[in-house]
């Protein structure tokens, strides 16, 4: 059962879903939900980073509930921890109701993303960041 309150703090993105966004049964494309997590994670890696960071991996990939068109999609993405090169952040997306006030976790992930400079070749992440 998704939890009852999403994470503290901001959203790192929040975006209306669309019917473009949508199946013809009105629910939201999960690829387009891992989509919204993948940009969101990928804020938090190149802020971290202080510069490029792609993304090498996507563990953990669940779907709890389905997303429908109009609702209100908040991401959130935390870093978990900072390797050599490489960062983890665990991202939730949750939902809710255009008209309403309640919300629902509808997926979450763990995105590992590594630090690359100019030749686009793995570089080391600052520690002390």
């Amino acid at each position: 059962m998704p939890d009852a309150s999403p994470p503290s703090g901001e959203p790192t993105i929040r975006v209306t879903t669309m019917p473009a966004d949508a199946n013809a049964y009105g629910d939201i494309f999960g690829g387009w939900l891992v989509g919204q997590m993948d940009m969101a994670a990928g804020l938090v890696a190149a802020r971290r980073a202080r510069g490029r960071a792609v993304t090498v991996a996507m563990d953990g990939m669940q779907f709890h509930a389905p997303v429908a068109v109009g609702d209100e999609v908040s991401v959130y993405a935390d870093l978990v921890k900072v390797g050599r090169s490489s960062m983890l952040i665990a991202v939730e997306a949750w939902r809710r109701d255009r008209h309403g006030e309640a919300i629902e976790r509808v997926t979450q992930a763990r995105f590992t993303f590594v630090a690359v400079g100019d030749d686009k070749q793995p570089r080391a992440v600052d520690q002390m960041a």
